[in-house]
């Protein structure tokens, strides 16, 4: 959360005023004493620009590329017949 902050150039007051809340609970969510609920995070990733998925878990996104199979699933041709 913090790194996000910074690589955004957003200070900890300006994030609590956009959050609606007080500038104490924004250092008890980067500190790590407090985990802020999704609706919050979504937010914050939204007013920062990072990946959602990044912000909650610390991963990665994956990319995702069009008309690609779900992975883990067997790719289906036009007659509902696994392929092998």
């Amino acid at each position: 959360m913090r790194k996000s902050l910074r690589v955004a150039d957003v200070s900890v007051q300006s994030m609590a005023d956009y959050l609606e809340v007080e500038r104490n609970t924004i250092s008890r969510w980067i500190n790590g004493h407090v985990t802020p609920n999704t609706a919050t995070l979504r937010l914050w990733a939204m007013r920062t620009g990072v990946d959602y998925t990044w912000l909650r878990n610390g991963e990665e996104p994956q990319p995702e590329m069009a008309g690609a199979p779900l992975r883990g699933l067997p790719r289906l041709d036009l007659n509902q017949r696994p392929s092998d």
